[in-house]
């Protein structure tokens, strides 16, 4: 799979529940249009590479400045980390810890590991996201 450039949109039916996704591109000259992408959301899927070290940090970073954006308060968070199929990467445990969830009070917030490549753990982020989506908790 190659990075998104820009954004792309699908929908997905599970049972009764229809979930509309947003893919924004994760680079620099888009991340000034997420918190767009966020309105209106009753739930954010974050996803981070938990093979690439190196950019967690900004990862980190860039979440925590997008969840402080008022109209986002107390919408649940989903945070993936891609590539489990790799070595050397990140279990749910470090990624908790490197990407600061603990000190995220706000909202719901839970962390899974996946697989995109290998659709390892998908099923339990759909279950996750119907469960814990703002609109069904009103």
């Amino acid at each position: 799979m190659i990075p998104t450039v820009g954004f792309n949109m699908r929908k997905v039916t599970k049972g009764n529940v229809t979930i509309k996704i947003w893919d924004i591109g994760g680079q620099p000259r888009f991340r000034n249009m997420w918190e767009r992408y966020c309105r209106g959301v009753q739930a954010i899927l974050y996803m981070v590479d938990a093979a690439d070290h190196e950019k967690l940090e900004a990862s980190r970073n860039e979440l925590h400045a997008l969840l402080e954006k008022e109209q986002l308060h107390g919408i649940p968070v989903l945070v993936l980390g891609n590539k489990i199929d790799l070595p050397n990467v990140y279990g749910e445990r470090e990624l908790i810890e490197v990407m600061h969830l603990n000190e995220i009070k706000d909202r719901e917030i839970c962390c899974y590991s996946i697989s995109c490549k290998e659709k390892s753990n998908i099923d339990i982020t759909l279950q996750w996201l119907v469960k814990h989506s703002k609109a069904s908790s009103s």
